[in-house]
C-alpha cells in the first residue's frame, strides 16, 4: 500500500510567517509533544540492581520466551515504580526554525522574507553521563532540513528557503510561552536513514530505568506501551499489540526496519519510547522509538526497531549505511553490463530529476549522455550532451573517459573544449556526468530485471525496491539540473551562431580519426575525408 505519510513527522507544527517588517501572523499546523516538569529533575530512586540503567552494552539478555502478550507479566514491583516521580523520563521537545525566502518585487529588486517554523515531539532520556543527559528523539524532531525542496517539505514554508537558524529545548507543552525554564538541547548525532537523533543536556533529568531489549525478538500479539505527549497537550500512556513484527521503511530519506502496532498515537508522539514486557524479569525493556504512522490507518503506527540504534547509543556515532540505491563508485564492469542493455546504436531513456536523460551507444564502444529540457518533446535539442568514451585500462580502467561536450539551445548545439574551460565549470561538467553515468546503469539493471518474470515474492519486492530507489535518485538531481539550466544560458550566450544539430550526433556523427584512432566526436561541420561512424558498421549482403 501507498505510504503518503499524514504523520510521517509525527508532530505539531506551529508556522509563523516573519516579514522583514516584523509583523507575525501564527497558524497552527499538526504535531505537539511536551516537557519535563522541571529543569532540575534528579536522578531519582532506584529499585535495586536488576532496575538500574542499563547501557547499551548491558542491554537485556536474550531469552526463548521473547515478551509477553499482556500486562499480566509486568512485576509489582514494575508497577509500583511507574507511579513514583522518576518513573517519568518522557519530555516535550520544541525545535524552531527560521527560514529565508528570497523572491523578487515588481521592479525587479530581490525580496527577503522570514518564515518561522515550530514543531513539538517527544524526546526520552535514557543516559548519564557526567553532567550531562542524553536523550533519544527522532531525526525529524531534533533535525530542520537545511533548504526546503519537494523532498525536504516544511509546512508554510516554500520550495528553496534556506535555514537561517534553529533552536531546540524542553518545554512544558505546546502552549508553553515561558521560556526561562525551557532546557536547551544539543544535537550529539542525527541517522536520518534511521530518523532517530541523540540529544543532550546539562540539565540532570530523570532517565529511563530500564534495559534495552532487542527487537528482533518481538513477534505478533505482543503487547506494548508508548510514552509520548499526543497532540503536545499532555503527558500520555498508550498501550497497543504488535500486529506486525517487521516492517521495512524506505520512504523519502528512511532506510531501516520498523514494526508496526495498533497503539492509537497521534501527531505528537514522535520520538516515544516504545516499551515490551519481558515475561521473564517481569519489567520492561525499550524495544523501539515511534516516528510514523500510515494516513489510511487510524492504528497503524510504524516503530523503529532498537537493535538498529543499540550501537549508535553506546557510541555516538552514526553507523555507515547506504541506500540501496547510493551505488559504490563505477567501475568498467558497471559499463559491460549498461551496454550489453544499450549495445551500439541503441538508446534508453530515464528520469534524470525532472528532467529526461537518454544514455545512445555508438559503434565505436562510447556512449553519448544527453539531457533534455523541460519542455521535451515539443523540444528536440537537449540542453546538454556528453560522449563517454570506452576506458584506455580496460576492466582494471574507470568506468568510461569523457569525450568533448555540447550545450544547447532550440536551434542546436554548441561544441566546447573542456579543456578551454574554467576549473569550476569543469568540476560540474564532471559531477553532471557522473550522475548521468550512475542513473544509466541504474535503469539498465532495473530494466533487465523488470523484463524478467518474478521468480518469487522476494525477487518482485526487489523490483518494487529497485523502482522506489530510482525515484528516491531522480528526486535528488533537482540541485543538477539547476546547475545544468545556469551552466547552458552561461555557456550557449558565448557560442555564437555555430551550432550542430542532435541528430547529427546520434544519427551520424563524425569520425576525425580512421579506425584505431581516437574515435572523437566533433560537434561542426563535417570534416572533409572523415569517416561516418556508420560507415564502420558491418554491412549485411544485399
Amino acid at each position: 500500500m501507498k505510504r503518503p505519510w499524514l504523520l510521517a513527522l509525527g508532530l505539531t507544527l506551529l508556522l509563523s510567517y516573519v516579514a522583514e517588517s516584523g509583523a507575525t501572523a501564527e497558524i497552527l499546523g499538526q504535531g505537539a509533544a511536551s516537557r519535563a516538569p522541571g529543569s532540575s529533575n534528579s536522578n531519582g530512586g532506584s529499585l535495586g540492581p536488576a532496575h538500574r540503567l542499563a547501557t547499551p552494552a548491558e542491554s537485556a539478555p536474550r531469552g526463548p520466551l521473547g515478551y509477553a502478550d499482556d500486562f499480566s507479566a509486568l512485576s509489582a514491583e514494575a508497577r509500583e515504580f511507574d507511579h513514583r516521580p522518576e518513573g517519568v523520563f518522557s519530555y516535550c521537545a520544541r525545535n524552531t526554525a527560521v527560514y529565508e525566502c528570497l523572491s523578487y518585487g515588481p521592479e525587479g529588486a530581490v525580496r527577503k522574507e522570514r518564515r518561522k517554523a515550530v514543531l513539538h515531539g517527544t524526546a526520552f532520556a535514557y543516559r548519564r553521563q557526567g553532567a550531562e543527559t542524553f536523550l533519544l528523539t527522532n531525526d525529524h524532531v531534533a533535525s530542520w532540513p537545511p533548504v526546503t525542496d519537494p523532498q525536504h517539505v516544511v509546512s508554510g514554508v516554500p520550495s528553496g528557503c534556506k535555514r537561517m537558524s534553529e533552536s531546540l529545548s524542553l518545554v512544558d507543552d505546546e502552549r508553553d510561552a515561558y521560556d526561562r525554564d525551557d532546557v536547551p538541547l544539543t544535537r550529539v548525532v542525527t541517522d536520518p536513514q534511521l530518523d532517530v537523533a541523540i540529544v543532550k543536556t546539562q540539565v540532570e533529568l530523570h532517565v529511563m530505568p530500564w534495559r534495552i531489549g532487542h527487537s528482533a525478538e518481538l513477534r505478533e500479539r505482543d503487547v506494548v506501551e508508548v510514552r509520548g505527549f499526543p497532540l503536545g497537550a499532555f503527558r500520555a500512556t498508550n498501550v497497543g499489540k504488535v500486529i506486525s513484527a517487521l516492517d521495512h521503511d524506505d520512504f523519502g530519506d528512511w532506510d531501516h526496519d520498523d514494526f508496526v502496532v495498533d497503539a492509537l498515537l497521534s501527531s505528537g508522539n514522535s520520538g516515544s519510547p516504545v516499551l515490551a514486557v519481558s515475561p521473564t524479569t517481569g519489567e520492561y525493556e525499550l524495544v523501539g522509538i515511534y516516528h510514523a504512522g500510515y494516513t489510511e490507518g487510524s492504528a497503524l503506527n510504524v516503530v523503529v526497531g532498537i537493535d538498529q540504534v543499540r550501537d549508535m547509543m553506546s557510541t555516538f556515532k552514526r553507523t555507515p549505511h547506504d541506500h540501496a540505491d547510493e551505488p559504490l563508485a563505477l567501475t568498467p564492469r558497471d559499463r559491460a553490463r549498461l551496454w550489453a542493455e544499450l549495445g551500439a546504436g541503441r538508446e534508453m531513456f530515464f528520469p534524470f530529476g525532472g528532467l529526461v536523460g537518454l544514455a545512445r551507444g555508438l559503434s565505436d564502444g562510447s556512449v553519448l549522455f544527453a539531457v533534455f529540457p523541460k519542455t521535451f518533446p515539443f523540444t528536440s535539442e537537449p540542453t546538454f550532451v556528453i560522449e563517454d568514451s570506452p576506458p584506455d585500462g580496460g576492466m582494471a580502467g574507470p568506468f568510461g573517459v569523457p569525450g568533448r561536450v555540447w550545450f544547447g539551445k532550440a536551434e542546436g548545439v554548441a561544441s566546447f573544449e573542456r579543456a578551454a574551460l574554467d576549473a569550476e565549470t569543469q568540476g560540474q561538467i564532471a559531477d553532471l556526468l557522473e550522475a548521468l553515468r550512475t542513473d544509466a546503469c541504474a535503469h539498465a539493471e532495473y530494466r533487465v530485471a523488470a523484463r524478467q518474470e518474478s521468480a518469487s515474492p522476494e525477487s518482485s519486492r526487489q523490483i518494487s525496491r529497485m523502482a522506489k530507489g530510482l525515484n528516491r535518485v531522480a528526486a535528488r538531481r533537482a540541485d543538477l539540473n539547476q546547475l545544468l539550466g545556469d551552466l547552458s544560458d552561461r555557456l550557449v550566450a558565448t557560442a555564437g551562431s555555430k551550432t550542430t544539430a542532435f541528430a547529427d550526433l546520434t544519427i551520424k556523427p563524425d569520425v576525425v580519426d580512421l579506425p584505431g584512432g581516437s574515435g572523437g566526436l566533433s560537434g561542426g561541420a563535417p570534416v572533409d575525408g572523415a569517416v561516418s561512424r556508420l560507415d564502420l558498421l558491418p554491412h549485411s549482403a544485399m
